[in-house]
């Protein structure tokens, strides 16, 4: 096993040098690059990515090239071959001649310009910004040439001054590979033990995400993904996670057609936090169908229950929750049934997802074929015909046990004979009309959700404004009043709804689609009819679901 060295020349003459000491290092595999300062740092962090495991490199590019990687960097020392030679050539130039570098330069040529007696003047900076300053203050006082490194000559040069670059000779070169030959021996030792731990991680979690406590990743390994499947909202979650519970959590979310489970706990060395990540890729689900959808998400929006009826269907809804019984939620249409269920899903979840299968869309017979191990909860719609099928119920009952909360939505009430093979739990969902002492806090939290989505400038309503929404309560559900609010706060140019915008949005809604109670029973009822599937969008089976007859009898009603 050889050690993978990468050496970054500030300057094109190093190569020759570099290639004439790569044979005297046969158990090092040496690769070699030219670039100065930034292109140097560039290189090296391209090389790191590559494999490399030591970086050489000399005076400014290297102090660079230690901020852009994360391996060792050995910075090529001049010898004092290099300074005598250097030295002694310039001293031979006919003009005022200064040394200009960093301490490690200028140290030891001012003990060898002393020893040696030579002519030349030794100026130290500590910034590569010094260097242009400087240079042209030498100008100005009459020096001719410059001896330094690549940056000190390259500026020299543009200053129309004679530049000497001090190069690195073959000991040098020799002296940091050797250092490198020494790491090697370290870093061979500690690989041996590295390479075991990793074969043995990588077995046990073949998927690894470390992240400091600033939440950048500063190791993935994924076997079993192309690319990283989490995204910034997944780590957000897994991270609040985290900090609620402290202690080893996991979350399941929905990524693509796959689950991706991600385990997580929290670990602290040297006084920093980090965040350790298992990701492991369910099956795909069976399900992937029409009639079953799938949710992780948590819910954003709160639940406003200052009504007595709404605090008393939550009570009774919870208290059903924790005894792992199946609940029946019965309401009118928009009166936030699926709402509460993604309410109780979010307290009660545990990072696990929420099934809502429709039953309109999936015969029970498919029921059994849908896997059940990360689910926390399942929400049913348009299960009228279903509740009767054994089916059915056997579904529901294999929920129980395993504390899967069941949620049955309907809009009618159950046939209570037909309902045997599962013991239903009504719980009736209070209407608008039914929610008066909400009214206030529901507006607001409308008010507030515009305000940021459209930048509204409405932010309160007016008594008189909040008295005819109370009086029309009756007349509409909870969607109509978000979007009459919507209206409203679009429309309304102050910062408080006024009466006078509501009832000009009240009476145009009013307006919209009247019905005629004019003629006989049959023309009365015919008329309601055809509003009903004007509201559903001629969708006969919603329209007769919501008139509570069957599809043929609305159709022969609609041909008398």
């Amino acid at each position: 096993m050889s050690i993978h060295v990468h050496m970054i020349a500030p300057y094109e003459a190093m190569i020759p040098v570099i290639q004439e000491c790569i044979p005297h290092f046969p158990e090092l595999d040496i690769q070699y690059a030219v670039g100065d300062l930034m292109k140097g740092a560039e290189l090296a962090a391209h090389a790191e990515k590559n494999g490399a495991e030591v970086i050489i490199s000399r005076g400014g590019t290297a102090q660079r090239i230690k901020d852009a990687v994360t391996i060792p960097v050995i910075d090529i020392h001049l010898s004092g071959y290099d300074m005598i030679r250097s030295l002694t050539l310039a001293s031979q130039f006919n003009g005022k001649t200064a040394i200009v570098g960093f301490s490690n330069i200028t140290s030891g040529a001012q003990s060898i310009i002393e020893l040696m007696d030579l002519p030349l003047k030794v100026y130290t900076i500590h910034s590569s910004e010094d260097v242009a300053r400087l240079l042209l203050e030498l100008k100005s006082d009459g020096y001719r040439q410059i001896v330094g490194d690549v940056i000190t000559v390259n500026t020299a040069q543009a200053y129309g001054l004679k530049g000497l670059l001090i190069h690195s000779g073959k000991e040098s070169i020799i002296r940091a590979l050797e250092d490198a030959q020494l790491i090697y021996r370290y870093l061979s030792k500690s690989n041996v033990v590295s390479m075991i731990l990793n074969d043995l991680v990588t077995l046990e979690h073949p998927n690894l995400v470390i992240l400091n406590d600033r939440n950048e990743v500063i190791f993935e390994r994924l076997t079993d993904f192309d690319h990283s499947p989490l995204t910034d909202h997944h780590i957000f979650l897994t991270n609040t996670s985290l900090e609620f519970h402290k202690s080893k959590i996991q979350n399941m979310f929905m990524v693509d057609d796959f689950q991706l489970a991600v385990t997580a706990y929290e670990t602290t060395l040297n006084h920093i936090s980090y965040k350790v990540y298992t990701l492991e890729k369910e099956q795909p689900y069976a399900f992937a169908q029409t009639g079953v959808k799938a949710y992780q998400e948590a819910l954003a929006e709160p639940v406003v229950a200052e009504s007595p009826a709404m605090r008393r269907a939550l009570d009774h809804i919870q208290a059903l929750y924790q005894h792992h019984e199946p609940i029946h939620l019965l309401g009118e249409k928009d009166t936030g049934k699926s709402f509460l269920v993604q309410y109780f899903h979010q307290l009660y979840s545990d990072g696990g997802l929420l099934l809502q299968i429709d039953m309109a869309q999936i015969s029970p017979d498919q029921l059994e074929k849908i896997p059940l191990s990360n689910v926390r909860n399942v929400e049913f719609i348009h299960i009228e015909q279903s509740v009767p099928d054994p089916r059915f119920a056997a579904f529901v009952q294999s929920c129980l046990p395993r504390q899967i909360g069941v949620f049955m939505l309907s809009e009618q009430q159950l046939d209570q004979v037909g309902t045997g093979h599962i013991q239903l739990n009504t719980v009736i969902m209070p209407s608008l009309s039914d929610r008066l002492d909400d009214l206030p806090s529901l507006i607001q939290h409308f008010l507030s959700r515009y305000h940021q989505k459209y930048g509204t400038n409405a932010v309160k309503i007016k008594d008189d404004a909040l008295q005819l929404i109370r009086q029309s309560a009756s007349f509409m559900t909870i969607g109509q009043l978000k979007q009459l609010i919507k209206q409203a706060a679009l429309n309304e140019t102050d910062y408080v709804i006024s009466a006078e915008t509501l009832s000009r949005l009240l009476d145009g809604h009013s307006a919209s689609n009247p019905i005629q109670l004019e003629g006989t029973l049959k023309e009365i009822e015919k008329e309601i009819i055809q509003h009903v599937l004007r509201e559903e969008n001629n969708n006969q089976s919603r329209a007769a679901e919501r008139l509570g007859i069957n599809r043929a009898t609305l159709w022969r009603k609609l041909k008398e």
